[in-house]
């Protein structure tokens, strides 16, 4: 269940510092926040359809396990219809029962379905091209043909027990009214227990977000609605908090954004912003972030840019002159004035001084007392130069040995 966070203290706590303007009445006067956020993570799926990224059998597994043990609340396994080992990987983490509910991924065929159904699944998402210029272009179908498609699915699951979410492709860039037909049509006539909204190229943008949820709701209003939003112009993570705020009930996310193209909205990014700046606690262990970020780029060759927020290796590190000085005199009485939380919230390490062209004498300061030496102003000046120097040449950060190397050469003189 989501809790909510006082939002008179919810931008200050002793682990985050954000603004007080994040929580203003009149910023919020509009935000419908579920009273059960969920999020549905597709990395077994969506997130292998990345070019160039391949998950075995036990990788997928492991994956499925260390979400879980983060408290992602539903996995999508993956689609059985790909491959046999797919399917294997999907039947042996529905039978680990590991918490989260499980969902299969299928077509709208009935064939699909069944693939599913042997897995072992309660769940399945069904998906279907919803505009008409896809349906036409990519498919060769008429509009039609998708509406049956959809109906004849989505019966068939439902009558043999499964929970049905109906998922519709490329819905961001269909005729509104179109699409409302479309996702009413199969309600009424086929059978969705929930609608998963999708921004397939990720060509919404955030101001787009609430007037869609709120035609979609005007013709679905019984039933929960999920959010699938990827991340082609950097907006997956912010679309997919605007429609948490406008009263979507289920995030579509994927660990550190892995996903076809640019990817999915990154979980960590939804949901940590959730917490420290909407005041919503959906009620996962934030400091297992980092270590699954991690775990995924030893299993495969996926990586993150060093300062990606959340997950990059290099956030919680100093190098800057100016902000080594800020650390020095806050760390002990102020730590969140470095940052806006703390990074073992999110399972980093501490923050850290580094050395390197960006240094002062702040940061030289910290480093002799971590080797106990002493050097007078003059000669901390010279070092500060001759580690300027040993970094251009070096192209990167010094290590403690090589700034120990410089050091101890300064103050023998």
């Amino acid at each position: 269940m989501t809790k909510f966070i006082d939002t008179k203290i919810a931008w200050k706590t002793d682990k985050w510092f954000t603004s007080p303007w994040n929580f203003v009445p009149e910023v919020r006067k509009d935000m419908v926040f579920s009273k059960n956020i969920k999020f549905h993570d597709v990395s077994l799926r969506d997130g292998e359809q990345q070019a160039g990224l391949v998950f075995n059998k036990d990788q997928k597994i492991a994956l499925a396990e260390k979400l879980a043990e983060v408290g992602i609340h539903r996995i999508e396994a993956g689609m059985p219809a790909v491959s046999k080992q797919d399917a294997e990987a999907i039947t042996e983490i529905v039978k680990r029962n590991l918490g989260p509910e499980i969902f299969a991924f299928a077509r709208c065929m009935k064939d699909d379905v069944k693939r599913s159904i042997d897995c072992g699944v309660k769940n399945v998402v069904l998906e279907i091209p919803s505009s008409d210029h896809l349906i036409k272009n990519a498919y060769g179908w008429t509009t039609e043909k998708a509406i049956d498609l959809s109906i004849e699915a989505t019966k068939y699951a439902h009558e043999n027990g499964l929970y049905v979410s109906f998922f519709t492709i490329d819905g961001s860039r269909a005729d509104m009214n179109d699409y409302l037909n479309l996702i009413e049509r199969v309600a009424k006539e086929g059978h969705m227990d929930e609608l998963t909204v999708v921004d397939t190229l990720g060509a919404l943008n955030p101001h787009a977000v609430p007037y869609l949820l709120k035609k979609v709701k005007e013709r679905i209003s019984d039933k929960p609605i999920g959010v699938h939003f990827h991340d082609d112009f950097g907006l997956g993570a912010a679309n997919t908090i605007m429609a948490m705020a406008a009263g979507a009930d289920i995030a579509h996310t994927s660990i550190s954004g892995i996903g076809e193209r640019a990817g999915n909205a990154p979980y960590e990014m939804v949901a940590l912003s959730l917490l420290c700046m909407y005041g919503v606690d959906t009620g996962l262990k934030y400091e297992k972030m980092y270590p699954l970020s991690k775990f995924l780029r030893e299993i495969s060759d996926f990586t993150v840019r060093p300062n990606e927020g959340i997950v990059g290796d290099r956030i919680n590190q100093i190098e800057s002159g100016i902000v080594a000085a800020w650390y020095k005199n806050a760390k002990d009485i102020a730590p969140l004035e470095l940052a806006p939380y703390l990074y073992p919230l999110v399972g980093h390490p501490e923050t850290e001084v580094v050395i390197g062209k960006m240094s002062g004498v702040p940061n030289i300061e910290i480093y002799l007392d971590k080797l106990g030496l002493t050097a007078n102003e003059e000669q901390k000046l010279e070092i500060v130069n001759a580690v300027k120097e040993k970094s251009l040449s070096k192209g990167g950060l010094l290590t403690i040995e090589e700034f120990r190397e410089i050091a101890e050469k300064v103050i023998s003189g």
